[in-house]
């Protein structure tokens, strides 16, 4: 599957991107989402356990993934509507601080993704860590890291895979 999944990112990411830019008028939410859609992919063609699930047509799921995605970001927004006041509110809502269980929770997923992190290879690791906290196209980090914005798109989704993964197995579901 990685060098199908290659394949299709080559030939299909950038007419994806264009058309969730156009739908979202944002060029780094549209990456996001396209980034996205070929993970979701990868794992519904991965299946569950060891016996991968083959998906009729790839391109089709592709665009079906994100023209869902940018449907749900149109309807959000639309739903949310112009921000709130946030102060106007102030003295109706509940108190800020989490709960001692919420914290505690919190600090255990903040151990487990900071293992499976660790855990990662550097080009790995790197390539997640700045699209997710530095905020980094695939192209920057591309250039950043010395490798083709296909290797960033495959790092990044190798990362999200394991991280996930570590966290799904030690973390109860709420």
């Amino acid at each position: 599957m990685p060098d199908d999944l290659d394949a299709l990112f080559r030939r299909h990411h950038r007419e994806l991107q264009r058309y969730a830019r156009e739908g979202l008028r944002d060029r780094s939410q549209a990456a996001d989402i396209v980034q996205d859609a070929f993970l979701r992919y990868a794992m519904a063609a991965q299946g569950r356990g060891d016996a991968p699930r083959p998906i009729a047509n790839p391109v089709a799921f592709l665009w079906q993934v994100v023209r869902n995605i940018v449907r749900d970001h149109g309807r959000q927004h639309r739903r949310r509507g112009a921000p709130l006041d946030l102060q106007e509110f102030s003295e109706s809502l509940a108190d800020p601080r989490p709960s001692a269980e919420r914290i505690l929770v919190a600090r255990q997923e903040f151990l487990v993704l900071r293992a499976a992190l660790d855990e990662l290879p550097r080009h790995c690791r790197l390539a997640l860590l700045l699209s997710r906290t530095e905020g980094l196209t695939h192209p920057e980090i591309a250039r950043h890291l010395g490798i083709s914005t296909s290797m960033v798109t495959k790092h990044v989704i190798r990362a999200l895979r394991h991280c996930t993964r570590r966290l799904s197995a030690h973390l109860p579901l709420s």
